[in-house]
């Protein structure tokens, strides 16, 4: 069909390529009929006969011979209807991806991690999230100091940050979701492991290994609050290694470090973990992320974790008023399930 021939009665040439008109192409490709096609669609005959004629004079082909006995497809025809019917796919496949992301089903969520996912809340936050929202990939950034990961948020970087409360937010959002008791791990040959938990002022005059990471002012300034001594300050040896390099080092005898609960859930060899008594010997964690955040994903991964965070509350809550508990750690009261696995992660059990 050559494209000079004018296209029918009011439709322009730019308008007849549109997906309605080629829509009904396919219709009748599936018919090789306009009659069975405008039964389908629910139009007149004439209609469909004319979009389908103004498509082919835009395309400057014939997609359909037609005849006595009916309608034919032609080879530029199948060759069309077969790239368009993949096009539409794509096109279907793209819309129900999109649908997915807007519910939050789909798409990709940027996490900025300090605490460990060894064990404990976050990981327990993540393994529900993953579940429910299997389409969703992630992107982790770790081993930078909290305030860096503060600031990636706020340069749109990254889409969340999960820090210790005592790093400042600056312009983001943030809600606390979770507490975790501060261990100090040991080598085990040190004099402290043998017993059952640690004081701070028993830390005096110990050398302390610390992640850049983890070293937010706030940590060092308590364990400077609480080890220093007659004006003299611990030494603290910041260290820009991941945790696995600094349990080694202190299994080598050089220092002992601090970290928290969640990290028990690793073994590291010839390293003791002790819990710290005395006071101020806990950390709770926060959500961090920018108000103006547009991503579906991070809307539905705090809606959970505020529904999780509500429930471990809750369920601590209701622990406390259960009369038939195990001995105490330091006044904190252990349900007798718990006390087993603590111990032996501990390396009390006998």
């Amino acid at each position: 069909m050559p494209r000079n021939k004018s296209s029918p009665k009011g439709i322009t040439e730019s308008a007849a390529v549109n997906p309605i008109s080629i829509g009904w192409a396919l219709s009748v490709a599936d018919h090789l009929s306009f009659r069975g096609a405008a039964r389908e669609l629910g139009v007149r005959q004439t209609a469909v006969s004319r979009r389908v004629g103004a498509l082919e004079n835009a395309l400057g082909v014939s997609l359909f011979e037609r005849g006595p006995r009916g309608l034919k497809i032609t080879t530029a025809g199948f060759r069309f209807i077969q790239d368009v019917r993949e096009g539409f796919r794509y096109i279907e496949h793209a819309t129900r991806m999109a649908g997915a992301a807007g519910l939050g089903k789909s798409g990709r969520l940027s996490i900025g991690i300090q605490p460990s996912m060894g064990a404990g809340f976050f990981r327990e936050l993540f393994r529900a999230y993953s579940d429910q929202h299997p389409g969703v990939t992630f992107d982790w950034a770790e081993g930078a100091p909290p305030t860096e990961h503060v600031s990636l948020v706020e340069r749109r970087l990254l889409d969340l940050a999960i820090v210790s409360d005592t790093t400042q937010v600056g312009g983001c959002e943030a809600v606390t979701l979770w507490t975790e008791r501060l261990f100090v791990a040991l080598p085990d040959g040190h004099f402290l492991a043998k017993r059952g938990t640690v004081d701070w002022q028993d830390l005096r005059g110990e050398r302390f290994i610390i992640r850049e990471a983890k070293c937010d002012p706030a940590l060092c300034e308590r364990v400077t609050r609480h080890v220093s001594e007659w004006h003299r300050s611990p030494v603290i040896h910041k260290v820009n290694v991941g945790r696995e390099t600094v349990m080694h080092l202190v299994a080598l005898g050089q220092g002992v470090s601090l970290t928290t609960e969640a990290t028990l859930a690793t073994t590291y060899p010839s390293v003791i973990f002790r819990p710290i008594t005395g006071g101020d010997e806990t950390v709770q964690f926060r959500a961090v992320w920018l108000s103006a955040s547009a991503n579906p994903a991070l809307t539905k991964f705090l809606s959970l974790a505020r529904s999780l965070a509500k429930q471990q509350r809750r369920e601590r809550n209701a622990s406390s008023q259960i009369h038939r508990v195990g001995p105490t750690l330091d006044g904190t009261t252990l349900p007798l399930p718990s006390l087993g696995a603590l111990s032996r992660r501990l390396g009390l059990s006998t």
